[in-house]
């Protein structure tokens, strides 16, 4: 397949879940796809899936939250290919459940590295490339707990992903004058590994939660990739500082 106009887009935390969906989406869209992630064999085996199908993609192995590592790697991508024409910050979790009043510092700090800390880092790493791109644009992710400041024990999580939220704004104030879109989608329950211990260990609250969602279903991982292709097209190019919910109508109190 060959790549859209040599666009090439990074995907943070590609290895599995909705980010190695959207490296998909947007391997088949035509982007030359570069998957982050942590797990060295995971992403050398998602490269190699991507690869069979046509997509041109490379895999580099770092931790979000270092700082150094993130600066390194993306300006090694960003003069490799003389360019970055979409950076999709997918990478975060909930790191945890925890209470305030018991709550380590270290987990807080922990929390909000892996979701606030590491879309700055790479963002601010990614900008002096993302302004020799082609409609460039940076993708966040927040989450519906950005909103209802999550369920019980997920407090600090969705502190940092309401961060994410004003970051994403702020962002694009910054960067409008140089034609650098961004925006964010914000999941609502997906299907995906990040919730494999609620599902195996209380499968009926999990089928539960579909009750909270209008179109009464759970999310796929594909559902959000689509959103992302969207916003990082042509199509999407006068959209900028928004944050797309995709999650069926989920928590408006039906």
């Amino acid at each position: 397949m060959s790549t859209l106009n040599g666009k090439v887009a990074i995907v943070t935390g590609a290895t599995g879940g909705i980010g190695f969906e959207v490296a998909k989406r947007l391997g088949k869209d035509g982007y030359t796809v570069i998957l982050n992630g942590i797990e060295d064999k995971t992403g050398a085996q998602k490269v190699e899936e991507l690869t069979s199908k046509g997509i041109t993609a490379e895999y580099y192995g770092f931790d979000v939250t270092n700082e150094e590592a993130v600066n390194s790697n993306i300006k090694t991508i960003g003069e490799k290919y003389g360019k970055i024409d979409l950076l999709v910050n997918n990478a975060g979790g909930l790191g945890g459940r925890s209470r305030f009043e018991g709550m380590t510092t270290e987990f807080y700090r922990f929390v909000m590295a892996l979701n606030l800390d590491s879309t700055f880092f790479a963002s601010r790493a990614a900008i002096p490339f993302l302004k020799k791109g082609e409609n460039a644009s940076i993708i966040n992710y927040t989450s519906i707990a950005g909103w209802n400041a999550g369920g019980p024990g997920a407090g600090v999580y969705g502190t940092s992903k309401a961060g994410v939220h004003a970051l994403t704004r702020a962002l694009a104030k910054d960067l409008a004058e140089y034609g650098i879109r961004v925006n964010a989608v914000s999941p609502g329950t997906i299907d995906t590994p990040f919730h494999a211990q609620i599902k195996s260990t209380k499968p009926e609250v999990f089928a539960s939660w579909k009750n909270n969602i209008m179109l009464g279903r759970l999310g796929q991982p594909e559902d959000v990739a689509s959103v992302v292709s969207f916003l990082a097209s042509d199509d999407a190019s006068f959209i900028t500082a928004e944050t797309i919910q995709v999650g069926g109508g989920q928590g408006l109190g039906i």
